[in-house]
């Protein structure tokens, strides 16, 4: 139905606009930037970290870098989007002060504003000037689009300090099972993990342990635990020192050369690619 796209070369701002009847997003997703992602009109399920949410139009969230996420279709399958990635270098580099204004954003990992509390006519202004900029490319339109983008982050990050954030609500009880699934996978993913010991383990067949895993968070199991931990080996080629093989084994695999199939499967590079630019 429509799209728009702008990414700089280094992959530190990204813009993104769309207008879709329908969209799954295909592959698993995390980065190293912040991603700010508007729903402007329509319905979607978002899968965060652990747990199955629904946003409506209107409604903001903002994910931390490195934190696993995914986008399919709700109900209203037709919606309307903006997704802004952006380096924390970007936020602070203007001033530190920054720092102590965007503070929700560092301690967290993702926030979410819902449309029915923020003025919601100041922000579509502000997004579709971030469009125009993307579309028309004036002399520094990237500066001046980050300069937008910081606007609402700072107008989401005022929010979120004087309104403590309520609860989420699972969308189901099947939701809530398999958030339970999630979570354990996340702290056990070093460990031999499979269908069947998540099966015993939470009193649930396996054939319904990968069937509601898929329909609740849009990942296989299979792709979710090699996407925690390719995320997690990640980290580690770039915080440290570690040999490729070590890694490998410390993030649950059992075989350096399965290791670095996935790797590449899933970034898109070889795992020393992220060593090299340390």
């Amino acid at each position: 139905m429509g799209s728009l796209y702008y990414g700089n070369d280094e992959g530190t701002f990204l813009v993104s606009h769309r207008k879709a009847l329908s969209h799954h997003m295909p592959t698993n997703h995390f980065h190293s930037t912040y991603e700010f992602y508007y729903l402007m009109s329509g319905q979607r399920e978002f899968f965060i970290k652990d747990r199955t949410m629904v946003l409506n139009g209107g409604d903001i969230i903002i994910i931390s870098p490195n934190i696993l996420h995914r986008t399919t279709n709700a109900e209203m399958p037709k919606h309307e989007r903006l997704i802004v990635n952006i380096h924390e270098n970007y936020m602070t580099s203007v001033n530190e002060s920054y720092r102590e204004i965007l503070h929700p954003l560092f301690e967290r990992d993702y926030i979410i504003v819902k449309g029915s509390e923020l003025d919601r006519p100041s922000v579509e202004v502000l997004a579709h000037a971030i469009m125009q900029e993307v579309q028309e490319r004036k002399p520094g339109f990237e500066m001046y689009a980050q300069t937008l983008i910081l606007q609402l982050l700072i107008t989401c990050c005022r929010h979120m300090k004087q309104k403590s954030p309520e609860p989420l609500e699972f969308p189901s009880i099947k939701h809530e099972r398999i958030s339970e699934i999630v979570c354990y996978i996340n702290n056990h993913y070093m460990e031999k993990l499979s269908l069947d010991l998540l099966a015993e383990k939470f009193y649930v067949s396996p054939y319904h342990v990968s069937r509601f895993f898929k329909e609740a968070t849009g990942f296989t199991f299979v792709e979710y635990l090699n996407s925690v931990r390719i995320k997690e080996a990640k980290k580690l080629l770039v915080r440290s020192s570690m040999k490729v093989n070590l890694i490998s084994q410390k993030v649950g695999f059992g075989s350096v050369t399965h290791f670095g199939r996935v790797f590449k499967f899933v970034t898109g590079h070889q795992p020393l690619y992220y060593r090299k630019s340390k």
